[in-house]
């Protein structure tokens, strides 16, 4: 069972790392070839491209002319510990996690990525910002969809198939990202929970920063609770969310939280 998570656009590379476990990220020879694009890039061009400030698209045109490898913890950090938005607030691995939910974590999560394809949650990474949904043109096509083709869905076929519990992925990714995985390669049955909330009035409603929290709270769950079938996802009970069988569907379960 894979668990498959986006990244954020919020970066920690500043606090104590809660793990010195790490590993290299299995398509950086193809995110070489992104920097390469991005560094013929003024910050005009990433200001269009990206709909940033000023101030960020200077920041970025920055960050990947310093992009270098090989990535050592002394010019990277673990993708899991670098990411510092909603999801990962909800993951919270600095207080939640031990060496071996880490090594859980490598097994079972990966994060979806422009820049990197696909990463595990121990990859190094180095400051980035490059969202999936951009309209990137490569020698590979249009976009991003295009530049990464085939190359995510078989990497995480291939993890899914060594990694522990059900043949199957929870997708707590957003569209943006997930539209990256091909269901006709993967091959594989696709979860994606929905985290809804009850206003005052009554009525439910996916409210984004709390379902982005809600994502990460269930990854870490199913971490630390080595959690090994789609079944098992109706236990969830982080915040206050439960399983609404009659809102679900085999393939969408729903949470709701009042």
């Amino acid at each position: 069972m894979l668990v498959l998570l986006s990244p954020a656009k919020s970066l920690d590379f500043e606090s104590k790392p809660a793990t010195r476990k790490h590993s290299e990220p299995r398509l950086l020879e193809r995110s070489s070839e992104l920097v390469e694009v991005m560094r013929t890039k003024t910050p005009d061009d990433l200001r269009a491209l990206m709909g940033v400030s000023d101030e960020l698209a200077h920041l970025n045109v920055d960050r990947f002319r310093e992009f270098q490898t090989p990535f050592t913890i002394r010019n990277a950090r673990a993708a899991v510990l670098a990411f510092s938005g909603d999801v990962y607030q909800g993951l919270d691995v600095a207080e939640r996690f031990d060496e071996r939910d880490f090594t859980e974590a490598q097994k079972t999560i990966r994060i979806l990525s422009g820049l990197y394809g696909v990463l595990r949650p121990l990859d190094l990474i180095q400051p980035y910002r490059l969202e999936m949904g951009i309209g990137l043109a490569t020698d590979r096509g249009k976009n991003l969809y295009d530049y990464w083709g085939d190359t995510v869905t078989e990497l995480l076929k291939d993890d899914l198939e060594a990694s522990p519990g059900a043949a199957a992925v929870v997708n707590l990714a957003s569209e943006e990202y997930s539209k990256v995985v091909r269901p006709d390669v993967l091959d594989a049955r696709v979860v994606s929970p929905r985290f809804e909330d009850v206003s005052n009035t009554g009525q439910r409603k996916v409210i984004s920063f709390k379902a982005k929290r809600a994502r990460g709270e269930m990854a870490g769950w199913m971490v630390r609770n080595r959690v090994r079938s789609v079944k098992a996802l109706q236990e969830f009970s982080e915040s206050g969310y439960r399983f609404d069988a009659d809102a679900s569907t085999a393939d969408v379960p729903v949470f709701v939280r009042d």
